[in-house]
């Protein structure tokens, strides 16, 4: 037999050993608890033990909430009431505001001066039932309204038709970046997209691109509060989307004067940007070929 099987069998042996754990009365030597034991018994209980401890406190952990005293853990219900705080932060900043336009308002009412045009965002979430809403635009409105609701709707190949001789004058003009920021989503007349997006800082201003009349300003469902401007030349610039409108219809702007604020209002738009059209002698033509964003 080998010097390693006689070790292993040793080893068993003491596993296996019985001993005896006697509970004695320190006075009387009276025999209280006799337990018969032995070093594998031991070894069982023990782990058997610590698996009880370890799922006991993996329970405490997981259902309860004993969780939340411990580092790493939070409530799950706290991302919700810190959403629900800011929304109501919104709200305050947004009433503040429009306050602070009327008392401004008010002051140059007071002192003569003109007063600053301000609307206020339309809210996506109270403008669900839209069957209730009653509009009693007037003839004239209405008649601006289709004139340029038919120049939106305009049929792809008419939209896309190659303008480049009427469009060589335009490279004489110098156009003012109306939004600093990144294009989103580029020219394209084939999915009747006229136009270009651009993603800037939120509250950002929106600029005339060129001298002009603004012919329209208003909010539809679909393009939220929109402006249209006329140029010379037969150019339109239209600026969608917008949070506020700073310009009254009729109001005559310089490139470069701030219009609108940047916003996400209409059922088109996916987040805070300007959809941004220039069209030519009714032509819709690419703003990125003309302006640098």
């Amino acid at each position: 037999m080998s010097q390693e099987t006689k070790i292993r069998r040793r080893l068993i042996h003491k596993l296996k050993n019985k001993y005896k754990l006697v509970i004695l009365n320190d006075e009387t030597y009276e025999e209280k608890i006799s337990l018969r034991l032995s070093r594998m018994n031991v070894f069982i209980v023990t782990g058997m033990i610590t698996i009880l401890l370890i799922a006991l406190t993996t329970i405490l952990i997981a259902f309860t909430p004993l969780r939340e005293y411990i580092p790493g853990y939070t409530d799950v219900s706290l991302y919700q009431k810190i959403n629900k705080l800011q929304n109501l932060a919104d709200s305050l900043d947004r009433v503040t505001r429009q306050r602070g336009r009327y008392l401004e308002n008010l002051q140059n009412i007071l002192e003569g001066k003109d007063t600053l045009v301000s609307y206020a965002p339309i809210e996506t979430d109270t403008m669900k039932e839209y069957d209730k809403i009653v509009v009693r635009p007037s003839r004239e409105d209405s008649l601006l309204r289709m004139e340029f609701q038919g120049m939106l709707e305009m049929k792809q190949d008419y939209g896309s038709q190659d303008s480049r001789s009427g469009t060589r004058n335009l490279r004489n003009f110098t156009f003012f970046t109306p939004l600093r920021g990144i294009v989103t989503s580029e020219f394209d007349p084939k999915q009747k997209h006229y136009g270009i997006d651009i993603v800037s800082v939120q509250r950002e201003a929106v600029k005339a691109t060129l001298d002009g009349v603004v012919i329209f300003t208003g909010w539809t469902l679909e393009t939220g509060y929109t402006m249209v401007i006329q140029h010379h030349n037969d150019l339109v610039s239209v600026y969608q989307h917008n949070s506020t409108l700073l310009k009254e219809k009729g109001s005559y702007v310089k490139a470069g004067d701030p219009v609108a604020v940047v916003g996400s209002t209409g059922k088109l738009s996916t987040g805070p940007h300007l959809h941004l059209e220039i069209w030519y002698q009714g032509v819709a033509i690419n703003p990125a070929d003309f302006i640098a964003f």
